[in-house]
C-alpha cells in the first residue's frame, strides 16, 4: 500500500536547474523520512539528501552542498529537490525513498520510487 512516486527529471545544460518532486502515500510507522538517492553505472547508490518529516532535520552529501536544496510539505507527504548549478557529474538516475530516520538527518530507505533520469550536458 506504500507508494513512492518521483517526477521532474530531464536534460539540461551545465549550470542549469531542475526541480524534482516526490510523493509518498500510505506510509505507517514510528518514524518517517524521505530521501533522494542517485546511481550511475558502475557506481554504488549514493544518498544525496534526506529530510525528516518532523523537525525538518536535513542531510546533504558534500558534493551537492550549496547547490541542492531539499524541502517538504508534510500535509501532502511530498518532498522537493531543487537542483541549481548543475554539473555533468550530477548525471544519474535519481530515486526517491521513504524510510526511517537515523543519525543526523539520514534516512534508511524502505520504499522506493521507480527513478527519474537526470542528464546534464556541457
Amino acid at each position: 500500500q506504500v507508494q513512492v512516486a518521483e517526477s521532474g527529471g530531464g536534460s539540461v545544460q551545465a549550470g542549469g536547474s531542475l526541480r524534482l518532486s516526490c510523493e509518498a502515500t500510505g506510509y505507517r510507522g514510528g518514524g518517517f523520512c524521505l530521501g533522494w538517492f542517485r546511481q550511475v553505472p558502475g557506481k554504488e547508490r549514493e544518498e544525496v539528501t534526506s529530510i525528516w518529516a518532523l523537525g525538518a532535520i536535513t542531510y546533504y552529501t558534500d558534493s551537492v552542498k550549496g547547490r541542492f536544496t531539499i524541502s517538504e510539505d508534510n500535509a501532502k507527504n511530498t518532498v522537493y529537490l531543487q537542483m541549481n548549478s548543475l554539473k555533468p557529474e550530477d548525471t544519474a538516475v535519481y530515486f526517491c525513498a521513504a524510510g526511517s530516520p537515523y543519525g543526523v538527518g539520514r534516512c534508511a530507505p524502505a520504499y522506493w520510487g521507480q527513478g527519474t533520469q537526470v542528464t546534464i550536458s556541457s
